[in-house]
């Protein structure tokens, strides 16, 4: 007789299906949990910096890196059209005030000074001849008038005697009128020559100074004239090194035109450029510094150069002691602080890589113990080589993580081993 089995129930006789079925779920509902919850990525404490937020003196300034460069570059220019005859000083070569560069040939103006001193030559000899003929009127008139004076002196005593002889009845009267008519006459003829003589003194004088002004005017066209000499060899206008000549021995140059330069070295400045990000705060008069060798040498900004090129503007700065780095030479870098403002109270963090990687929108900042970091909204005002000013997002005594960005992607939250 066959025996009825008792049938299981669908739970006993698939509690493997279910079981593999749960354990699914649970890893399913785990996987989704994960997938829901923050990013974790776990670093090292040796890939990473830290840093503490805190209130600090917060100097603004920017550092740049300077060329040096002479204080003054004078342009030497041809006094004078002409050929390079010779090229005396060499480039490079250190050169005192009126030290000859180069000379210059033109025959033309050899020939034009030529001429000049031949008219001024003319013209003083017509000026001696001029004076020699007027001393020899004036001697012509003053013999004149002393003839008439000595005849009007024997018509006078001549006269004198006829009026005698006539009171004693020896001349008539028409005899007596007539001798007093001749000495008048003589009188107002001798009185004529005197007032000539006069007049031709005050005419010999105006005409001498009119000659003697030609003369002059003459003089000078030749004296400029032969002063232009000097404008063919070309000089150093002050002392310094020649930095190059742009000539060759043979070549035609014009006036005025740029043949060599010569660099002041008495003095130095520092050249830099900037970012168009600082054009309304660089100003002239701001203070900078450099450091070299541990000490500090201050500067002071003496020129800015407001037109942008490839979205940077020229700026010179000016050292304000006489106290001046060893060695200093032209061509050499320095890098250069320069300040743009005072230092105030801020409340500030060091910088890092974290400002590239994240454009100062957010950080890490670290728990209590400094285990893990997670990631919160950051506000950057100012900033300087050295610090970054914090305007939102953090408190001072707070601790983040400042480097090492490049390596955390997406991650929420970073796990510190």
């Amino acid at each position: 007789m066959d025996i009825q089995l008792e049938k299981k129930p669908w739970y006993v006789r698939y509690r493997y299906y279910l079981l593999g079925g749960a354990v699914f779920l649970a890893l399913l509902i785990y996987v989704i949990v994960l997938s829901a919850g923050p990013r974790r990525l776990r670093v090292s404490m040796d890939d990473i910096q830290m840093c503490e937020v805190k209130n600090d003196k917060f100097l603004e300034y920017v550092d740049v890196e300077g060329l040096v460069q002479p204080i003054l570059t004078i342009l030497v220019n041809a006094g004078e059209a002409g050929s390079v005859q010779r090229i005396v000083a060499e480039e490079g070569s250190l050169l005192s005030r009126g030290d000859t560069i180069l000379v210059l040939d033109n025959p033309e103006l050899l020939r034009d000074i030529e001429d000049q001193r031949d008219e001024w030559e003319k013209q003083r000899i017509t000026y001696q001849e001029k004076e020699i003929e007027m001393e020899q009127q004036r001697i012509t008139l003053r013999k004149q008038a002393l003839q008439t004076e000595y005849e009007l002196e024997s018509l006078r005593k001549t006269f004198e005697l006829d009026k005698e002889e006539f009171r004693m009845g020896v001349k008539s009267k028409a005899q007596l009128d007539v001798a007093e008519a001749e000495y008048r006459f003589k009188r107002e003829t001798a009185r004529l020559e005197r007032e000539s003589l006069r007049h031709d003194s005050v005419a010999n004088l105006i005409r001498r100074d009119l000659l003697r002004t030609d003369l002059e005017r003459e003089r000078k066209k030749f004296e400029r004239a032969r002063r232009r000499l000097d404008g063919l060899v070309v000089k150093a206008p002050v002392g310094g090194q020649l930095s190059f000549v742009k000539v060759v021995p043979g070549q035609q140059v014009s006036a005025t035109e740029n043949l060599a330069e010569v660099k002041v070295l008495d003095q130095y400045k520092i050249h830099t450029a900037l970012s168009e990000y600082y054009i309304d705060r660089v100003t002239t008069g701001l203070p900078a510094a450099i450091t070299y060798q541990g000490r500090r040498y201050p500067l002071r900004v003496s020129k800015v150069v407001p037109e942008v090129k490839e979205r940077t503007f020229d700026v010179d700065l000016v050292f304000t002691t006489d106290s001046l780095p060893d060695n200093l030479r032209v061509g050499k870098s320095f890098r250069v602080q320069i300040e743009l403002g005072q230092p105030e109270e801020a409340l500030v963090i060091r910088r890092g890589d974290f400002y590239q990687a994240t454009a100062g929108q957010w950080i890490y900042k670290l728990n209590a113990d400094r285990t893990r970091a997670r990631r919160v909204p950051l506000g950057i005002g100012r900033q300087n080589p050295q610090q970054y000013e914090v305007t939102d997002g953090l408190q001072p005594g707070d601790w983040v993580i400042t480097t090492g960005y490049e390596n955390f992607g997406e991650a929420e939250e970073l796990v510190i081993k």
